[in-house]
């Protein structure tokens, strides 16, 4: 059985720096900031859970909060082309941070991943 990129790029550590790399453009984006609450600190957590659980890592998010549902857990948010335009240059701005721990493969994997996730919340 191959080893899940989870297990590749060392596990929750890696997906904690990503998400922190996130947030940290999403705090400094004025049409994303106001998406989120005052307190980052468990949107961080979650996403964290996700993302790990989506590379292969433990299913802690699916414990906690059931299927991921991602669409219907956007859908109270106008997510705008603008907005999704956003959402993925902050997210391309977290994997260049963590740039240099990823091969190729694993950067272009991701970073279809995340176009294709916002794309696909896009509802407005």
């Amino acid at each position: 059985m191959a080893e899940s990129l989870y297990d590749q790029v060392g596990g929750e550590q890696f997906f904690t720096r990503l998400v922190d790399g996130f947030y940290e453009a999403v705090e400094a984006d004025e049409l994303l900031r106001p998406m989120y609450p005052a307190d980052l600190s468990e949107s961080r957590r979650t996403m964290v859970l996700f993302l790990s659980q989506y590379w292969g890592g433990p299913t802690t998010y699916m414990q906690e909060r059931g299927h991921p549902r991602l669409r219907l857990r956007h859908a109270p948010f106008r997510i705008t082309k603008r907005a999704r335009d956003a959402w993925i240059a902050a997210m391309t701005s977290a994997l260049e941070g963590v740039r240099t721990e990823l091969t190729d493969e694993q950067f272009e994997e991701m970073t279809a991943y995340f176009e294709m996730a916002a794309h696909q919340m896009r509802n407005v």
